[in-house]
């Protein structure tokens, strides 16, 4: 077993010994996107797990070993590692865990610390976490990001988003049912390989891949039908997390609708993007905000890839390009307004009604001060200027009943419905 090591303020390190005999568990926030993501991570010699549990007992963990008026996806991200490790996932003394940290003003930049006192009260201190981000606020010497793996990252989340977007707006029209989701995980098998393989993967191949992902969707045999269009925005691990949401894309996809969630790079350059409005608004952090600058343009030129991509089979709605979703604030929220998920939660709401999809689930943890101000604050401002939209915003929580959820969504769908009914007829 590894010697422990500690910085000097006490803080347990991940070292390069614990790197070639620690197994890290991860926590599971979005299946496509995180299969990738193991998988570029285990190309450079990290033994990951990602968690796939969905049970009630995560949910007790964590109210067990977090404060319930802390934020619900601390909660379960939380519980979900403590279950994971309480199962013997893998050896107790041979386990790390994994955790992203974005160092805003939301309270996700403190799940890190949280995460070490639920260890520490459950006598497994001795479980080194490491912090997932991209500005040196914690550093291991056994866990570094490259620059060519974070090339390689931002690859796994463009297959991610593209995946995501169009298996949601094939599904509901399929003729044979279950052709869409055999085609997605017919392309994660194939992309997983090439992700976790030895060659690096280029940005000609990317997109030469993208365009064939979109090919092969447009193939599948449809049945175009009027159907109600909901989008999914909101805190991003409630946008994203099945555990989270209680399966609400499923859920929308059984009520008969087709779901439209904003990929996961948008809110990648957006919080990119805010390095230079630090600088811009604030006047601090502008050595970072040049290389912020820098990183955000690489970026967008990615996504423009992706979008093209999308473009290349005109049955498909490809998605709006980030400065265009930031443009569309103006007037409604300022971009100054960054804790969280900040203004680009109103964004994606506006994107999402000018693109024609009406209707909305504003997913929100409980408590979470800069969702409610940013996402359920804005919708009587939006009504205003778009009288078609129909938002609902729902809470999650431990306390909160399933039941009374999707029965909440239920009445907004009965609207949307109603709408559709009068466009048709």
């Amino acid at each position: 077993m590894s010697k422990l090591k500690y910085t000097k303020d006490g803080r347990l390190l991940f070292t390069k010994e614990m790197k070639k005999e620690y197994t890290i568990l991860m926590p599971m926030m979005m299946p496509i996107h995180f299969t990738f993501l193991k998988n570029i991570l285990t190309k450079y010699g990290y033994r990951m797990k990602l968690l796939k549990t969905t049970h009630a007992r995560i949910v007790d963990e964590g109210l067990q070993n977090v404060h319930n008026d802390t934020c619900y996806p601390a909660l379960l991200v939380i519980g979900q590692l403590l279950d994971a490790i309480k199962k013997g996932e893998c050896s107790i003394d041979r386990t790390a865990l994994i955790i992203t940290q974005t160092g805003g003003g939301c309270r996700a930049s403190n799940y890190i610390y949280l995460l070490r006192k639920a260890l520490k009260k459950n006598g497994l201190s001795h479980i080194p976490v490491i912090s997932f981000n991209l500005n040196g606020m914690e550093k291991n010497p056994g866990f570094i990001i490259t620059p060519g793996m974070l090339v390689q990252l931002i690859y796994a989340v463009l297959y991610g988003d593209i995946l995501m977007l169009l298996s949601n707006q094939t599904r509901p029209y399929e003729v044979e049912q279950g052709a869409s989701d055999n085609l997605t995980n017919k392309w994660i098998r194939q992309l997983s390989r090439e992700l976790r393989g030895s060659s690096f993967l280029n940005t000609k191949k990317v997109k030469k891949r993208m365009e064939q992902i979109a090919a092969d969707f447009a193939a599948v045999p449809v049945k175009k039908t009027d159907k109600v269009k909901v989008g999914i925005v909101g805190e991003i691990y409630m946008k994203y997390s099945p555990l989270g949401n209680n399966n609400l894309e499923d859920f929308l996809q059984q009520e008969d609708a087709e779901v439209e969630v904003p990929g996961l790079l948008d809110f990648i350059i957006y919080t990119c993007d805010n390095g230079a409005t630090d600088a811009r608004l604030y006047g601090i952090n502008r050595g970072t905000s040049i290389l912020s600058s820098i990183l955000k343009n690489y970026l967008v030129k990615m996504q423009n890839l992706l979008i093209e991509a999308v473009r290349s089979q005109p049955c498909f709605r490809a998605p709006s390009p980030y400065d265009h979703i930031k443009s569309l604030v103006q007037g409604y929220i300022g971009t100054g307004v960054k804790m969280g998920e900040g203004w680009l939660l109103t964004a994606e709401m506006l994107d999402l009604i000018s693109s024609g999809v009406n209707n909305i689930v504003c997913t929100q943890p409980f408590g979470c001060l800069p969702n409610h101000i940013s996402g359920k604050g804005m919708i009587r401002k939006i009504k205003e200027n778009y009288p078609n939209a129909n938002i609902v915003a729902i809470d999650y929580d431990p306390g909160a009943t399933r039941i009374n959820q999707e029965n909440r969504i239920k009445l907004m769908l009965s609207v949307a419905k109603l709408n559709l009914l009068k466009l048709t007829r």
